[in-house]
């Protein structure tokens, strides 16, 4: 006979397995209403989703845990929308548009979509201005289109703004300069047209200004003096004009990277510069710069990447007290380095080297870099060097790209190691000869055209052994190639 203490316990055991059930629904309701139905109707706005982003998005689970989303720890309301594609991984993105239904998370702080390739559609001003709480907005690497509205400084409480390499296109508005809480502006990789908003000099809290890779025009405008705080500075692949504005010098104190590359700025180089004792990273090139590289650039102790290239700079080049230098760009302007600088060779962290057209007469043999193991990238065309590249290359680990086209150089190709991660080769215009064999067949890019000698193939492997794309005509196709990409 079962007594009434057994049935009672019984009773209790079988009232926790049914709470225990149903903990799921319990914790689901967790979630906000207005929340969950505005998250799965922009879910329902996705047309393709390969990887899986939004795979633990499902009705009746509870939102907060679900991938990409964040919540508020006491309300448990979504505070955060984070969802970010992985470049390196082709079906990492979402296809189709940002659905109005964003505007129900009207806790959300952040919005961060980042690298999903595919998104289109208009700017999401729905979503965005009924958004009171939201402050950070990235909107990167989609499809977006379309003009920014005019009255986009009306989101008077954003404290970050970047919509980077989307397809937005006229005038960057003016009425951005009321956005005086930014810390971060990022418009780089767009289609935006006109001129840089003078206002911008209000944004006095700004550490990020992104403007790069746009269709920009005019002189930089002289804004710099109140943005002290900047650190980045990007403007490179636009149009602008003009000279480097004086107030740039007020930046000295703080800047870290300055990107003025691929415009059509001129005159010379402020010597002002070499007081950015900072500065990480500086890059002038493809402009019309002219005169000589400031004596004051000595003061560059920390730069790890200069690139100077493509200009009309001429001697004397300053000789540099950087402690390490990382990459280094002077090709073709109008130098007459006669060497390759001390600073250079005695560099153990450089990986790329390229010193194009810059006026050097050595032989290759002579040159002992302290260190090649680093070494992605090099080019030293249209110099007069002689001797082999034989001694250097085979003690590089890492090599990708090799450019010395038009000079002296004299080696037996066959003696040549190609290390597996080595795509490109251009050896034109010199005195190469000697047999390739399937060696060859990894290079994205080979050039050995106009060598004084002939260059023969000689396949190392039978016919049927032989892997895919080493055949006589592909190998002829590699020769063919005029390796211009550096």
């Amino acid at each position: 006979m079962i007594s009434p203490g057994f049935r009672l316990l019984s009773h209790f055991l079988l009232l926790l397995i049914f709470l225990s059930s149903q903990l799921p629904c319990l914790t689901a309701a967790a979630c906000n209403a207005d929340d969950e139905a505005g998250l799965l109707t922009f879910k329902s706005g996705v047309t393709a989703d390969p990887s899986g982003i939004l795979e633990s998005w499902k009705q009746g689970s509870d939102c907060c845990s679900w991938n990409g989303v964040g919540c508020d720890g006491d309300n448990k309301r979504v505070t955060t929308l984070s969802l970010i594609g992985q470049p390196d991984k082709p079906n990492s993105f979402l296809s189709g548009i940002l659905s109005p239904s964003l505007s129900k998370l009207s806790f959300l702080n952040g919005i961060y979509l980042q690298n999903l390739q595919n998104i289109t559609g208009p700017f999401p001003t729905d979503i965005i201005f009924s958004l009171p709480k939201l402050q950070f907005v990235y909107i990167e690497n989609s499809k977006l289109s379309g003009r920014l509205p005019a009255n986009i400084g009306n989101l008077t409480q954003l404290g970050a703004f970047s919509v980077a390499g989307n397809r937005f296109s006229g005038p960057i508005p003016t009425s951005i300069a009321q956005l005086t809480q930014l810390t971060q502006l990022n418009l780089g990789g767009n289609l935006f047209t006109g001129t840089i908003p003078n206002g911008i000099q209000r944004l006095k809290s700004l550490t990020l200004l992104g403007l790069d890779s746009n269709r920009l025009t005019g002189p930089i405008p002289d804004i710099f003096s109140s943005l002290t705080d900047l650190r980045i500075l990007r403007l490179s692949h636009n149009k602008l004009s003009g000279k480097i504005p004086a107030s740039i010098s007020a930046l000295a104190p703080n800047l870290i990277y300055l990107e003025l590359g691929h415009n059509a700025l001129m005159g010379p180089i402020p010597d002002f510069l070499g007081k950015f004792r900072t500065l990480d990273t500086l890059d002038l090139s493809w402009n019309r710069l002219s005169g000589t590289v400031p004596k004051s650039f000595g003061n560059l102790t920390k730069i790890f990447n200069l690139d100077l290239s493509h200009n009309l700079l001429v001697d004397p080049f300053p000789e540099m007290k950087v402690k390490g230098i990382e990459s280094l760009d002077l090709s073709y302007n109008k130098f007459h380095l006669g060497k390759i600088p001390t600073w250079v060779t005695s560099s153990s962290i450089i990986y790329s080297l390229k010193l194009a057209g810059c006026g050097i007469k050595m032989k290759l043999d002579d040159w002992k870099p302290s260190e090649t193991y680093f070494y992605d990238y090099i080019d030293l065309s249209d110099n007069q060097i002689s001797g082999s590249p034989v001694g250097l290359l085979n003690r590089t680990e890492y090599l990708v790209g090799f450019w010395a086209s038009g000079n002296q150089i004299k080696f037996n190709m066959e003696s040549l190691k190609f290390p597996q991660t080595l795509k490109y080769l251009d050896l034109s215009r010199n005195l190469v000869f000697g047999k390739l064999t399937d060696a060859i067949s990894g290079l994205k890019g080979l050039n050995v055209s106009q060598t004084t000698y002939a260059v023969q193939f000689q396949p190392t492997t039978s016919p049927s052994t032989r892997s895919p794309g080493t055949t006589a005509s592909a190998v002829l196709r590699y020769l063919l190639v005029q390796v211009k990409s550096k």
